[in-house]
């Protein structure tokens, strides 16, 4: 798997919502040891645990109501190839393949039990900086 700056090196990544991005990411770091990774503004943290990751996202109404409050990212190698297998066996899919100025390729598509799923292919090592975010921990 590629390296990015711009997403942490963990393969699954919990995205966890919360009202208030900054005060959540600063109690998780508090209260369980995590370390800032990444700002990106001030709706969304990539925070560090060993070689595990969490991101602290914006869970606010103007991110769609209907969508759930957590979810899950899972870093693949080749994202059409794995959407056309979850289209294959029927999955909902929330946003077509796409690719982002962070150095990402991505989908996401909803489960049998309504969880979202995000996959996520590395295309480029993007310098957060270039698209805005804030680069904490090399």
């Amino acid at each position: 798997m590629r390296s990015n700056r711009s997403i942490p090196n963990a393969t699954i990544i919990p995205v966890l919502g919360y009202a208030d991005v900054p005060a959540a990411a600063d109690w998780l770091c508090r209260a369980f040891g995590f370390r800032p990774r990444l700002r990106i503004g001030d709706h969304r943290v990539q925070l560090a645990y060993g070689d595990g990751a969490v991101v602290a996202s914006d869970a606010g109404p103007e991110n769609g109501e209907h969508l759930p409050r957590q979810s899950v990212m899972v870093r693949v190698d080749d994202a059409d190839a794995h959407h056309a297998q979850a289209l294959a066996a029927g999955a909902r899919i929330v946003s077509e393949p796409a690719s982002w100025p962070y150095g990402e390729r991505q989908y996401s598509a909803m489960d049998p039990g309504g969880h979202l799923w995000t996959f996520t292919q590395t295309v480029a090592d993007a310098d957060p900086a270039s698209w805005g975010g804030e680069l904490v921990e090399p």
